[in-house]
């Protein structure tokens, strides 16, 4: 029943009403009130109560229900209700599949729950039988004491040996009629187990067994021991049938079930290879132990478990992870307790085999010589660097020369060629000497030939010198009236320069670079050195070099420009330079040409570095980048380390550290002074100190202030600065700062003598002097639990102190010579005994005393070394 649009009740269905004009004839027409009845509607919820109900759906039901659906539907309803349609088939779907799987995990929960109750159901008849067998075994060890040892000796009947072999069968047969019949008959069991083993039962078969006791004969308990010793093998009992899912599930035969073949067959293989195998060698390996190492790899190096690697450490007191870094000492100790061997390396075994050994006469080849022209800026050094470059010029090989490069080739007349290195000053001359690398194979010493030797000029000298290097004299300016060649030759001598035409071997060459005389002389007397020094190189093999110069250049980064000492450079080349590596990406000679290799004693500009390098570093050419990376990483770390401990004060401690370790057997020392007289002073009385095992060298000596090139040269040499009513200048201080150069002032000349007689005497091995401070002897030997044996002595002369050196004389012969261990007066400890008093004294590790034994103490005075 519903409510019409009307408004009135009505028990049919609603109906839809419209109006129809009918036609009839002559022009006749009526209006008819038409009422429309509407088809029935299929909802989503019956449609799928209609699929549910013929067994499912699939798209053909759900396109036969879509058709089904009235006809007056637009087509937008339809595709409305369609998808409604498959919705909720959808849904019903995921609500059946998840129903089915927690149906099959239930039913896998279930499953899995009632094997583990029937594995511990297994589990506790095991340990039945087993407790069982135990009780047997029990029984039959007191029969066997109660044989040895009756109870009753008064008994007057004994056992034969029928009744102790039915005794000894009693267990068995218990333990026997038990696996038979495990739980099925266990009443009849428990009543037959207190007969078997001759305990009284409750039935009439217990009562026939207790029968002899009742009548009062007595039977020693021999008759229980048994004839033979049961096996204590276990022994499962017998599956009837076939063990199934379904009887474990349901507890069906739970009482007669064992262990299942499968695992008496692995037990019986298990036991099969315990009696097969044969106690296995442990594995002793060398383990290569760097200074530090983790955990981790430290396990991993010694084939052990992490676990025990860390449980080792933590009995050495040592709480650690498995990622945690610990030292050499630890990690050693670590490998002695697991039976290894360690094998220490050090950071520095990265740099081993980097630089090759000498090459082999067969495979050396002539190369030009490298010359370095040194001295005083005003001499004319530039001026003839300019004329010897022009002389390349008539070769035809002119123009394109940079003056930023620092080295270049230049090729005479003759087709020689010669490589020049313009240093600016000695400066960078010094540090290549300070590293080891021997750049330079000749020295061209310009002196001006109007002012003579200059300061410069012979600080140039003490360089020169210094790294054993030829030299060849250029006086220049020979072209000005007020020349004298003479003088400058006579000069020399006071500098230990001796040239030919005053009798020695240095070679002078008096020249002009204005206008250009005699540079065919000077190129002959460098071409005549060298085939002195014959120089040879290997160019098949890797590179080796050293830095003149580094630079930053906008656009192409560090360039540095490096001449080639051994080997030949290539493209592509990885190499180490100081603290930096890289990679060779492009060669550029002095004329800015592009080069593809450059060979020995070349100069050329290396582009590549990942940083900038310092001019005198060492370039080597290596096998791959990660070794270049390990070197280089290695280095950096020096260098950090040091520039933690480097300070300026700090240098004099060093050399005394350098002294003690036997490092250093001359003092070098480096002189400025206010006047000539206070330098040549100071330098006579120096040198007049040491003797055949020390000595001072002075390395420089010159009027004035401590300047630039006085720091340097004593970084280079180690050496000590000594300024004699002088100071350093501003810039030379931060240099000192900053390198860690130590400068002494002095104003008094006996200061200076006695500090640098200090350190020489710091050179020489100390010596020490015993003083005898006391006697004791021995009266009476006292032994003392946990201390040893303790004398006790009267001290005849002198004191005797705690912690002095004593010797044990018996009758006049030294027996022993040690350390006071304790010295006690009663019960006290004390610090020393006088004469005529008693004390106790013990020994460091020794306690052969006797009675009557004399005691000699004294002390050791260290006397430093006099030269």
């Amino acid at each position: 029943m519903s409510l019409s649009s009307r408004g009135k009740l009505e028990l049919k269905r609603p109906l839809e009403s419209g109006q129809v004009r009918q036609n009839f004839s002559h022009g006749r027409s009526k209006v008819v009130q038409v009422e429309v009845r509407k088809k029935r509607t299929v909802h989503a919820a019956e449609a799928e109560a209609a699929r549910r109900g013929r067994g499912g759906g699939s798209d053909a039901r759900l396109r036969e229900v879509a058709e089904s659906l009235s006809g007056d539907l637009t087509n937008e309803e339809k595709a409305h209700r369609l998808r409604a349609l498959q919705a909720a088939q959808q849904r019903a779907e995921d609500e059946a599949r998840r129903k089915a799987e927690e149906e099959v995990r239930r039913k896998a929960e279930e499953e899995a729950r009632r094997l583990a109750e029937a594995e511990d159901a297994r589990r506790k008849a095991e340990e039945d039988e087993a407790r069982r067998l135990a009780e047997a075994e029990d029984a039959r060890r007191r029969a066997e004491e109660e044989v040895a040892s009756p109870r009753e000796p008064g008994a007057v009947r004994t056992a034969t040996p029928a009744d102790a072999a039915a005794a000894a069968a009693s267990p068995v047969a218990d333990a026997a009629a038990r696996r038979d019949k495990p739980r099925a008959d266990g009443a009849e069991a428990d009543r037959a187990r207190p007969a078997a083993r001759g305990r009284p039962a409750t039935g009439r078969e217990g009562e026939q067994d207790a029968g002899p006791a009742r009548r009062g004969a007595t039977a020693t308990p021999a008759a229980k021991a048994p004839a033979k010793t049961p096996s204590t093998k276990r022994v499962e009992p017998k599956r009837r049938g076939k063990l199934t899912i379904s009887s474990v599930l349901t507890g069906d035969d739970r009482s007669e079930r064992g262990r299942s073949m499968a695992a008496m067959r692995r037990a019986q293989q298990k036991e099969r290879r315990k009696q097969q195998s044969q106690p296995q060698e442990r594995v002793i390996r060398e383990v290569t132990l760097p200074e530090t190492i983790t955990v981790q790899e430290l396990a991993n190096r010694m084939a052990e478990r992490g676990g025990n690697v860390v449980k080792s450490l933590m009995k050495l007191g040592v709480m650690a992870t498995i990622n945690q870094v610990i030292d050499a000492d630890t990690a050693e100790l670590v490998i002695g307790d697991f039976g290894h061997k360690a094998k220490r390396v050090s950071d520095a075994d990265v740099e081993i085999g980097l630089v090759a050994g000498p090459d082999e006469d067969e495979t050396l080849m002539s190369r030009p010589p490298v010359v370095t022209v040194m001295g005083h800026v005003d001499h004319g050094k530039t001026s003839l660097l300019d004329a010897l470059r022009e002389a390349d010029v008539v070769s035809g090989e002119a123009g394109g020369i940079t003056q930023h490069i620092g080295a270049y080739q230049v090729q005479s007349a003759s087709g020689a060629r010669v490589t020049y290195i313009d240093t600016p000053g000695h400066a960078a001359f010094t540090a290549m000497r300070a590293r080891g690398a021997h750049v330079t194979d000749i020295v061209v010493l310009v002196v001006a030939a109007n002012d003579g030797i200059m300061p410069q000029t012979v600080e140039a000298i003490r360089h020169a010198q210094a790294a054993k290097v030829p030299m060849v004299v250029a006086i220049n300016k020979i072209d000005l009236p007020e020349a004298d060649p003479d003088k400058v030759r006579t000069a020399l001598l006071n500098h230990e320069v001796v040239v030919e035409q005053m009798g020695g071997d240095v070679l002078c060459v008096e020249v002009s670079a204005k206008k250009r005389l005699h540079l065919d002389k000077l190129e002959e007397a460098l071409m005549l050195q060298s085939e002195l020094l014959d120089l040879k190189a290997n160019p098949d093999r890797v590179a080796e070099g050293a830095v003149i110069e580094a630079k930053m250049e906008r656009g192409r980064g560090s360039v540095a420009t490096v001449l080639i000492q051994r080997g030949t450079l290539h493209i592509g080349d990885t190499f180490v330079c100081g603290k930096e590596w890289g990679r060779v990406r492009a060669l550029v000679s002095e004329r800015g040409e592009r080069l593809e290799e450059a060979g020995p004693a070349t100069p050329a500009e290396v582009l590549g570095f990942n940083g900038m390098p310092e001019a005198g570093d060492d370039f080597i050419v290596v096998a791959d980048e990660a070794q270049a990376r390990e070197v280089s990483g290695y280095r950096q770390r020096k260098d950090r380390e040091a520039q933690f401990v480097k300070s300026a004060r700090g240098t004099m401690e060093q050399m005394f550290e350098r002294i003690h370790a036997g490092e250093a057997k001359e003092l070098p020392v480096v002189i400025k002074g206010d006047v000539q007289g206070s330098v040549e002073a100071l330098i006579g009385t120096l040198e007049k100190m040491g003797s055949d095992e020390v000595r001072v060298r002075v390395l420089h000596s010159a009027v004035g202030g401590i300047n630039e090139s006085d720091i340097t040269l004593a970084k280079a040499s180690d050496a000590l600065i000594i300024g004699f009513n002088v100071r350093a200048n501003p810039q030379a201080r931060e240099m000192a700062r900053r390198d860690g150069v130590e400068i002494r002032y002095y104003s008094i000349i006996y200061n200076v003598a006695d500090d640098v007689k200090a350190l020489l005497a710091g050179m020489l091995e100390p010596t020490f002097k015993e003083n005898f401070i006391g006697y004791a002897q021995i009266r009476e030997v006292f032994n003392i639990t946990k201390v040893g044996k303790v004398a006790g002595c009267m001290i005849t002369e002198g004191v005797v102190k705690r912690g002095a050196k004593v010797r044990l004389l018996r009758d006049d012969v030294v027996i022993h010579e040690g350390s006071l261990g304790q010295l006690k007066r009663f019960k006290d400890d004390v610090r020393e005994v006088r004469e005529g008093y008693e004390c106790g004294m013990s020994f460091e590790h020794y306690h052969d005393l006797q009675v009557g034994d004399m005691i000699e103490c004294f002390e050791l005075e260290e006397v430093a070394a006099e030269l």
